[in-house]
Formats: structure tokens, sequence, C-alpha cells
């Protein structure tokens, strides 16, 4: 078992919070990945989990114990270092053995274990060479070892691949995908590279100036953000957002701003300012507009970037600059103008004076953010 619950968890660096009041519940043999720009918190609660921080408020249970006032080296978790943490004088195979000697195993019992990790990490052939003597990867493997050869409850890893080239991150990136798969364990893992959460995680936790924005699958986090944080946070480019306001007309949810129009759906609202969300992929770039629901984008066509498989469109749409991506099938160049269509399904919407995404449910003004609403005829705006 490896189930870790925070209960208000805070932390003060004398004036400054960098942490506050989180949440969260990370199950046994789940991949969370706390993901967040540099000084949103992420690592100081992981090494709060790890005993290496107190917290100033809260408390921590793993599998239902209080351990907030453990020691780390008691609280049966193995954390793995971006720096890899490996000591230079002692070959691969002592780096390996050194945690169980502290726990005084018998010696037999050390061979084993540091042989049967070196197998499952493939590594057994570097037994004996000092860390200089590694790449980069093969340091991080061995890293890794170090914290498996441990069996503990749960591993915490503070941004392990953020020290490799993009080819070897790829690499063992996959790695650790499939080691998490055959041990069924469960991972806490620090990051600000969307790519590494979105492939790896089964929970991202997307964290901002020390609180919990949003928490949920990749899936989930990606499709329906909660925040106009979030929505500009993941996806690369991120999320296209502009300033807009959603009018009722005749019966028909409308949106307007410069340069954006369209009809979203049937139903009444008050005007309201938001903030309104499309994601690049979910634009199609056409030469007139279409009729039928929708969001239509005049645009002026800046820059178009070729990725090789495809190509990131970007264009002027009233002040704002707005990408989409697209097939090199498309043939578009600086100077043209175009209009870029969304399905009403592909759009998203945020109540501006709080950043929160608004929904549009029936015969309601009240809604909860744990499930999508549904778009009827008698629905009414509600930020959640």
């Amino acid at each position: 078992m490896g189930t870790i619950q925070l209960s208000g968890i805070g932390r003060s660096f004398k004036s400054t919070a960098a942490v506050r009041d989180i949440d969260l519940t990370i199950g046994d043999g789940e991949f969370v990945v706390l993901l967040g720009p540099s000084g949103c918190g992420k690592t100081t609660l992981l090494r709060m989990i790890a005993g290496l921080l107190e917290p100033t408020t809260g408390r921590i249970l793993l599998d239902g114990v209080d351990i907030t006032e453990q020691p780390s080296k008691k609280r049966d978790l193995a954390m793995v270092f971006q720096s890899y943490a490996l000591y230079p004088h002692l070959s691969v195979r002592r780096n390996l053995a050194f945690p169980l000697k502290v726990q005084k195993l018998a010696k037999h019992d050390i061979e084993r274990r540091v042989r049967e990790v070196a197998d499952v990490l493939e590594i057994g052939h570097l037994l004996d060479r000092k860390p200089r003597e590694l790449s980069g990867g093969q340091r991080q493997r061995v890293a890794v070892g170090r914290a498996l050869v441990r069996d503990p409850k749960a591993f915490l890893m503070d941004e392990p691949l953020s020290n490799l080239d993009a080819k070897l991150r790829t690499q063992t990136r996959h790695e650790l995908t499939a080691l998490h798969r055959r041990l069924g364990a469960t991972f806490v893992y620090v990051t600000h590279d969307q790519v590494e959460a979105m492939t790896m995680a089964t929970k991202i936790v997307v964290l901002d100036s020390g609180r919990i924005e949003q928490a949920g699958t990749p899936e989930e986090v990606y499709d329906r953000p909660e925040s106009v944080f979030v929505a500009g946070f993941l996806g690369s480019p991120a999320m296209n957002l502009l300033d807009a306001t959603v009018v009722g007309l005749d019966g028909t949810v409308a949106v307007t701003a410069d340069g954006v129009a369209g009809d979203l759906w049937r139903g009444d609202t008050d005007d309201i300012d938001v903030v309104l969300g499309v994601r690049p992929e979910q634009l199609v770039v056409s030469a007139t507009a279409p009729s039928g629901t929708g969001v239509n984008l005049l645009g002026r066509v800046e820059i178009v970037e070729n990725l090789g498989g495809e190509q990131i469109v970007t264009c002027r749409v009233g002040a704002s600059s707005v990408h989409v991506r697209t097939s090199r099938d498309l043939r578009v160049s600086a100077g043209d103008d175009v209009v870029l269509h969304a399905e009403p399904d592909h759009v998203h919407l945020f109540e501006r004076a709080s950043g929160r995404r608004l929904e549009w449910v029936a015969d309601t003004e009240i809604a909860h953010a744990a499930a999508p609403a549904s778009r009827a005829s008698s629905s009414r705006p509600v930020s959640v």
C-alpha cells in the first residue's frame, strides 16, 4: 500500500506562503504529477511529503498513519533528486546497496536485491563502474535504482529528467512509465514540463502560487480546464484566450468581441464579460465564414511555422495573436485574410473577473465543478 493524504498542508517562509492549504489524496498505485511554473510550490510540497521540510500547518498521512512529525528516514518513502545525488567514490553496486546496508540487511539479501533491481533497469553491466564513468541517462537509472532497491511505499521524484538532453529525456520518460506499470507502485513526480505530465501521469495536480488550481486525469485537465491559468498553462501552443462578451440574442447565447462573433447554443443569459478559449488544434481555417452555430474569428496570417508533419499558423485577430495547429496541406501565407472557425463544443468560456470556468446548466443557477454540464435550451451561465 502507498496511499498519501494531505490535509490542510501549508508552508510559510517568514512572511511568504509557499504552499497554501493543500488537500489532496494520492491513491495507492497512482502516478501523480505535480505540475506548475517555477515558484508555484510543487517542490516544497514534495519535500514536505518526504520529511525534508516541516509543514507550517496541516497533516500528512501514509496509509492512514500520521507521519507529519516523523523524520524522513522513518517514512518508508524513497526520494529521487534532480541532481541524482550519487556517491561519486562508490561503484554503482555500492550506491545501490547503500540504503540496504543502512537498514542492516544480510549480505546475501543485499546482493540479491541489487541484482534484481539492476536487471529491471538494465544496468547490470554497469555495476562495477563509478558515476563519473556513466552517461546522464545511466546515472538517472542508478538514482532510480537506489530508490527502487528499498521497495518503499511510494517514490518521490523531483524533476529527475531535467538534466537530460531531449532524446534521452524521451527515452527515460518511457522507461519510468513502463517501470510504474510493472511495479504498480505509487509515484509522486514534480515537473514544470507539461509533456512529461501528459504522457506519464494517471493524475495531474496543477499548482499556482502555492494552491491547487485543478486535479484530474490528463484528459480532464486538458479537455476541461477549470481556470484561465490551467487553460493557458497546458498545451503547446497553449489555448488561445481572448477577451469577449457573452450575450443573449433572441433566444440564442452568442459571443462577441473585436474580430469575433458567433452563436453558441439556444438559451438566454445576461451580458457577461468572459475570456473565450479555443485550443489551436480545434480551429478550422477557411476563406469564408461557415453557416450555422459556432464561433468565427476574422484574422490575418502573420507567421507560418513548418514543424515537419504539421504547421503552426499565427493570426492577428483584433488585438490578439491566435495560433492554429493544422496540416501542412493547408496553403496559407503571411498577409492572407482567413476565417478561423470553432464548433460550440470546442469553445471554453471563463468568467473574466474570477478566471473560473463557466458552464451552462439547465434550470439552475449554481453548478459544481465535479461534472460537465449539459447545454440545454433553458440553460443559464454559471461559474464553477
